[in-house]
């Protein structure tokens, strides 16, 4: 297996730990599992867009979002998924600070659209 396929491979398994959630119970203890497996969702899905980006592509980029303006420039991912990317980003950057209950609330309740897009993302790079 090469190690884009690895690499897609395991950020694939990343993200299924996120899908298992889907369907629990609201609590808190599920939100911040949630939380905490889509941090490492994303870690796993942008880190394996920028290998695919360097090998497929000879692009060296080296923060998710550049990376996912590559990837839109490339065909990768379109507008509305950038536009959600890029925002998916920003709620990422703030998952430290999800012991502030609205912060955290605000994060879960995107996390199905960030699920459904990084399902897709990877999907994407698989293709390409």
């Amino acid at each position: 297996m090469d190690r884009v396929t690895q690499r897609l491979d395991l950020a694939g398994k990343a993200l299924a730990t996120l899908f298992e959630l889907a369907g629990e119970p609201y609590s808190k203890l599920v939100r911040d599992a949630s939380i905490q497996r889509f941090e490492y969702s994303f870690e796993a899905v942008w880190k394996a867009a920028q290998l695919v980006l360097r090998i497929r592509y000879g692009m060296e980029l080296g923060a998710p979002k550049p990376i996912i303006r590559a990837c839109f420039e490339n065909g990768i991912l379109d507008e509305t998924q950038t536009r959600l990317a890029l925002a998916m980003t920003d709620h990422r950057n703030l998952t430290s600070h999800t012991y502030n209950e609205v912060l955290a609330e605000e994060i879960f309740a995107a996390i199905p659209a960030y699920r459904e897009l990084m399902a897709a993302w990877l999907t994407n790079l698989a293709a390409s």
